[in-house]
């Protein structure tokens, strides 16, 4: 019965964790489908789920133009596995040289500057558990440089897909009577 039959009309995507992002194991409400086409010809869930997302929405407001709707749009991004085009991931090639702990230091401050947290806000300690950059082996430092540019590049990727809709609702002309809640990272 899950994931229809509890609320939802229609159900599209995967179920359980860590979808493949090429190779997703996909679902049309209860029933196992393939994937449209490979990703030799282009194919990643994440667009994949955002054109059925799209169309979806469109369908709903063509049928029923006063009609509210919800959609629970969840992809499988920001979760591993970090499936992006290499393009996006090489958008972020350097950004991450320095590495975890100058990075943190320079997201505070930019959050301080821009009024996200008060100008008074104290860093907080670097939790134990978490190993220092000047700790890491410098053998180990280039993968987990290349490890943050893919999830950076995945995340915009994912940003990128989530304007598609936001896209969609504004060329709707609902964009302004919609409630979205957007809410993305591991789980």
């Amino acid at each position: 019965r899950w994931p229809t039959h509890q609320g939802f009309d229609m159900f599209y995507g995967f179920i359980g964790g860590e979808a493949h992002q090429w190779y997703p194991a996909l679902f049309e409400g209860t029933t196992p489908i393939e994937a449209p086409k490979t990703p030799e010809e282009g194919y990643h869930l994440m667009e994949d789920m955002t054109d059925k997302a799209i169309a979806w929405i469109q369908q709903q407001k063509a049928l029923a133009p006063d009609k509210p709707f919800f959609t629970y749009f969840a992809p499988g991004a920001t979760h591993a596995p970090h499936h992006v085009p290499k393009d996006w991931a090489d958008k972020y090639k350097g950004k991450f040289d320095a590495g975890w702990d100058v990075l943190r230091e320079e997201t505070f401050a930019r959050q301080k500057k821009l009024g996200v947290i008060p100008a008074d806000t104290v860093l907080t300690p670097r939790p134990d558990d978490v190993p220092s950059w000047d700790s890491m082996p410098e053998a180990f430092k280039p993968v987990l440089r290349r490890q943050m540019e893919v999830y950076a590049g995945f995340l915009e990727h994912t940003d990128h897909h989530v304007g598609r809709v936001i896209d969609a609702l504004d060329k709707l002309g609902i964009l302004d009577d919609t409630l979205v809640y957007y809410i993305v990272g591991d789980n």
